[in-house]
């Protein structure tokens, strides 16, 4: 039986909710400490779910905890389009083809940056 209407979520409230908890933890949480400081109880599977899309999403990292994974909040947009850039890399067999296509299509200027990034003098490498 459905839910009444005042008793639903906006649509990404649920993502809204566990963002906001991942970010107040300040640490790595398992899905199951997740749903537990959640407001209301929720299925164990909802909240990995829910977790695993953030994840692709580049709004929520995460690492090895035993045989599952522990999310923390990604602190910021750039944080957030990183994990999405490394995840468009492909396989590592693809990350050189990727990356001299994406460096190909950078403007001077970002070519610039990426050197400073990299510890390199771009004068060192006329554009």
């Amino acid at each position: 039986m459905p839910s009444p209407a005042g008793d639903r979520r906006a649509k990404g409230g649920l993502e809204a909710e566990v963002l906001a908890v991942l970010k107040e933890a300040g640490e790595p949480l398992t899905p199951r400490q997740v749903g537990e400081r959640l407001a209301r109880p929720l299925a164990y599977t909802t909240v990995m779910t829910v977790l695993a899309r953030l994840h692709e999403k580049g709004q929520a990292g995460r690492e090895r905890a035993g045989r599952g994974y522990a999310y923390t909040y990604q602190r910021d947009e750039a944080g957030r389009r990183a994990v999405q850039m490394k995840r468009l890399l492909g396989g590592e067999d693809q990350h050189a083809d990727v990356l001299a296509h994406f460096v190909s299509e950078l403007s001077p200027e970002d070519e610039d940056v990426l050197l400073r990034l990299l510890g390199g003098d771009p004068r060192d490498h006329p554009s």
